[in-house]
């Protein structure tokens, strides 16, 4: 066990490393979904299709998925300092390199590295902080830190927004640049490593554990992502792939039960509430990333907004959970059963995405997401800490390490699972309402016809010759379409959304009760 108090800072020195940390952690967490409102730019940029677009989200994920459980070892290995100095640099540089991609496989390939390089600085910066503080004042090194981990995903696209309007996208992975070095420079200066006991042999990691979970994530993504485009098991690299995803998490899950090093501990999961509590940050992330991805690519897409417009629609959400912050510790202390706190964000996140099914249309105005957005800031407030501390509230010594880092892991699976899905489901959904729309589309209906006429008019008066306009006005109809299947898709997932997270109400209610106040250190938890 690390001697706790050795690393307490004092001064200038501990507000230097608690700024560094802190911007490290914001790095990381806005890059996830800063690129939301840019990828319309990139689509077009790169000739990119939205399947394809959407890996430049989840590439980020995966990458992150497979080195967070790696970073307690790393840290052992090389030193805390040398290792969160090492992970800025490689997100640095990959940050660059993603804004000079040439193709979108080539950024897609990028931000898999970058989110290597970045999954290290969340939790490490968490430890970081928290060991800079006595105990007396960790409850406030805590809330700091978590502000930004849940503010953070919905900060990223506003900032995208105007990055992107003022500029151009590439610049959203440049301004990590000047940051990057900034915190690096900091990190060697100022950051100190604990003094871990016998360091372990790199024959001790759980190498074949790693492979397995890289290989099953990795499978099961394109799975995902291009099950839809390629016609799922007609195709046979679809099928070889799901297959290979089916193994490997089985072989994964008997590797982890058996190894005597697991790189994720599954025996830990004989808790109940962990049990919950995993289930619902993977339900959680899949929520989360999903709204952030679908709201930007609804308001650019449909209703021809512009990247900052887009982005800054999401800022009340983002001030709404600020706000509620404070309020839910406080709740917390005084004893309120997290389930509850997680039951009504869930109906209040239920509410939200049925709202946004309700107010959907192909011109939907700005006023109307205002309300809506705020319901989801506090449907979020609710959800973050009270499932994390409910997740953990029963545990003990080491295995609270081991229930944050699963948890942890499984929101991020639960981001890039949802953001797979979605793209998948709306491809699907959006092929399903325009075939249900042509089908009701007859050419001698006298609506129909009055609507073609119309669109021919408005052509020819614009210079077109009468087969030209008949032609164009064909075309407006098929676009018009077009547009109305994919807000009947866009309706979809936000009615899913919904369900899914109602759903889950009952069963979060079931989760048994604590005997006694159980007060979670999380910079245990961190060991």
């Amino acid at each position: 066990m690390i001697e706790q108090d050795s690393l307490v800072e004092y001064g200038a020195r501990r507000v230097i490393i608690t700024i560094t940390a802190i911007f490290c952690a914001l790095l990381e967490i806005v890059d996830t979904t800063i690129v939301n409102v840019a990828l319309s730019d990139m689509k077009g940029n790169l000739g990119a299709t939205l399947p394809e677009i959407g890996w430049v989200i989840t590439a980020y994920a995966i990458g992150n998925v497979i080195i967070v459980p790696m970073t307690s070892w790393l840290s052992q290995q090389f030193g805390r300092r040398n290792y969160f100095a090492t992970s800025i640099i490689i997100f640095t540089v990959f940050s660059f390199l993603c804004g000079n991609a040439t193709n979108i496989w080539e950024l897609v390939a990028f931000r898999f590295l970058q989110g290597i390089g970045g999954g290290a600085l969340l939790v490490t910066s968490q430890t970081i902080i928290t060991e800079s503080y006595p105990i007396a004042k960790r409850g406030m090194a805590q809330a700091i830190y978590g502000l930004g981990v849940i503010i953070g995903p919905t900060l990223g696209p506003p900032l995208g927004g105007y990055i992107v309007t003022n500029y151009n996208w590439p610049y959203i992975f440049y301004i990590n640049i000047p940051i990057g070095i900034i915190a690096t420079l900091l990190t060697l200066q100022f950051v100190r490593s604990p003094k871990f006991g016998e360091k372990r042999k790199a024959s001790e990691i759980d190498w074949l554990g790693i492979g397995l979970l890289a290989i099953t994530v990795g499978s099961l993504q394109f799975v995902l992502e291009r099950g839809q485009e390629d016609d799922w098991f007609e195709s046979t690299h679809i099928l070889l792939l799901t297959i290979t995803a089916a193994l490997g998490l089985f072989f994964f899950l008997w590797r982890e039960l058996t190894c005597e090093h697991p790189i994720v501990n599954l025996r830990v999961l004989k808790n109940g509430n962990l049990r919950i509590g995993t289930i619902m940050s993977f339900i959680l992330g899949f929520g989360l990333y999903g709204s952030t991805f679908i709201i930007p690519l609804y308001t650019q897409t449909i209703l021809g907004w512009t990247a900052l417009q887009a982005g800054e629609i999401l800022i009340p959400s983002a001030l709404t959970t600020a706000f509620m912050m404070p309020i839910i510790g406080r709740l917390l202390s005084k004893g309120v059963k997290q389930q509850y706190l997680v039951a009504i964000g869930l109906v209040i996140f239920f509410v939200y995405s049925f709202w946004g099914y309700k107010i959907l249309t192909p011109d939907t105005g700005r006023e109307a997401f205002y309300w809506m957005l705020i319901v989801r800031g506090m449907g979020l407030g609710l959800l973050f800490i009270p499932i994390t501390t409910l997740a953990l509230s029963t545990l003990k010594g080491q295995e609270i390490g081991e229930g944050a880092s699963f948890t942890g892991m499984m929101r991020q699976l639960g981001g890039s699972f949802g953001i797979a899905v979605i793209t998948t489901f709306m491809a699907h959904q959006g092929a399903v309402h325009r075939s249900n729309l042509v089908s009701h589309l007859d050419v001698n209906n006298y609506e129909v016809q009055q609507t073609i006429t119309g669109f021919q008019k408005t052509f020819e008066s614009k210079g077109m010759t009468f087969d030209q306009a008949r032609e164009a006005a064909y075309q407006a109809l098929n676009g018009r379409v077009e547009k109305q299947a994919a807000v009947l898709s866009y309706m979809d997932v936000f009615f899913y959304l919904g369900l899914l997270f109602l759903i889950c109400v009952p069963f979060i209610l079931f989760v048994r009760k604590r005997k006694g106040k159980v007060k979670i250190d999380m910079s245990e938890a961190m060991h």
